[in-house]
């Protein structure tokens, strides 16, 4: 369950109101890197992780909770930085202090138009956030359903992503921003960032084996070739040459691709090159680890009655003795 605590996690201040910047901050109210973003991503991804990985779905639904926290943080500066909006839109029967800088048509336009303020703020909310981003584009689903992908080693990649990408947009917003104490509240939720990337990435590491990520170890073929797909200059480094950082494989750079290709019926008749790993070895990796992972799931979670609450299950299990049932 959810409760609600009615302090912020951060004592979010502004020393005067900037409509113009609490348009640039809605990015991280309902764009796709922001905060109501985050929350739903890892609150998805806790559902698939419970059996198997309670301790993950504890760390999930954590930060979850405390994006929401940090959404209400954001939300609350944009209404602080929108102040007098809401009270000037209210004077329906005469012209607001707000309009009367805009003496003309043409000075209104411009105004939406230099986006020195959402123009949903003023039309649609009233002076309050909007579930947009700073282009007034709505909040979608799309932001995060391609993160939801039922495998933590994939997941807590894309959160470790997600993580980076709202760190920096708070970087940038600290540079459109003078007001000390709107810098403070920033320079919080960006530091948060960087907590939960290290969580994410403890996490990750925790689970052995993790890369590559699912369950299937890729093709030994293929694995370490790197395709030089343009002409001029050619530039090497790690990424081309040496071994590569999970595998250990030597990378084969293939100067000439199309040549590679036709030589190889298109890479079907290619053979292992550089590495240790045979198609016999990868096959068996993938049917021991398939077993291991299935099992874990079906283990943890067997077919038959189900009861999600903790405290549920364990009363539930002390009824159930005299019976014979347990529930997992």
């Amino acid at each position: 369950m959810f409760y609600h605590v009615k302090e912020l996690q951060f004592n979010a201040r502004v020393s005067k109101p900037d409509p113009a910047f609490a348009t640039l901050l809605l990015e991280q109210f309902g764009g796709a890197n922001g905060e109501l973003a985050a929350a739903l991503r890892y609150f998805g991804q806790a559902f698939a992780a419970r059996n198997p990985f309670p301790d993950k779905y504890d760390m999930l639904m954590d930060i979850a909770t405390e994006e929401f926290s940090h959404l209400e943080i954001v939300g609350a500066t944009i209404q602080m930085l929108l102040q007098g909006i809401n009270g000037d839109l209210k004077k329906a029967a005469d012209e607001s202090e707000i309009m009367s800088l805009l003496n003309g048509k043409q000075a209104r336009e411009e105004f939406i138009h230099k986006s020195m303020v959402a123009p949903q703020v003023l039309v649609s909310t009233g002076g309050g956030p909007a579930y947009t981003n700073s282009q007034g584009v709505p909040w979608s689903a799309a932001y995060i359903n391609g993160d939801c992908n039922g495998d933590l080693t994939v997941d807590l990649r894309s959160d470790i992503a997600a993580e980076s990408r709202a760190k920096i947009t708070y970087e940038y917003l600290l540079q459109f921003t003078d007001d000390p104490y709107v810098k403070e509240t920033l320079n919080f939720l960006m530091t948060r960032e960087v907590a939960h990337f290290q969580m994410f990435e403890a996490a990750l590491n925790s689970i052995q084996p993790n890369f590559p990520p699912g369950v299937l170890q890729s093709d030994p073929r293929y694995s370490n070739l790197y395709f030089n797909m343009s002409s001029g200059a050619d530039i090497r480094g790690p990424w081309n040459e040496g071994e590569s950082t999970q595998l250990g494989e030597t990378w084969q750079f293939i100067d000439d691709p199309i040549s590679h290709v036709l030589k190889t019926n298109g890479l079907v008749n290619a053979e292992p090159t550089g590495t240790a790993r045979t198609i016999k070895g990868v096959s068996d990796i993938d049917y021991a680890l398939s077993m291991q992972r299935s099992e874990e799931v079906n283990v943890a979670t067997p077919i038959g009655e189900q009861v999600w609450s903790q405290q549920a299950k364990e009363m539930q299990n002390i009824s159930k003795l005299g019976e014979g049932k347990t529930f997992l």
